[in-house]
């Protein structure tokens, strides 16, 4: 990764204020940096939790699998 230096960050800084304004950038700033706590929270949240409710998507929202033989009526049950 590529070394910032003062010059750098100075003109970063520079295009944020003309791009947001002054009056707009701490809003900016506020939200990157709830953006980056959240994110931050998600890498540290570990795997064995299951997501919290309305979150969707995880693997307990598939229905169960069937085997294909035994007690849940599968094409193995057959006569």
């Amino acid at each position: 990764m590529a070394d910032l230096g003062l010059p750098e960050l100075l003109i970063i800084a520079a295009v944020f204020v003309l791009l947001f304004g002054s009056a707009r950038l701490p809003d900016a700033a506020r939200s990157v940096g709830r953006s980056l706590r959240v994110f931050k929270s998600e890498l540290n949240r570990p795997d064995d939790l299951p997501p919290p409710p309305g979150a969707g998507g995880g693997p307990g929202d598939l229905p169960p699998a069937s085997g294909g033989s035994g007690e849940n009526g599968g094409p193995g049950d057959r006569p």
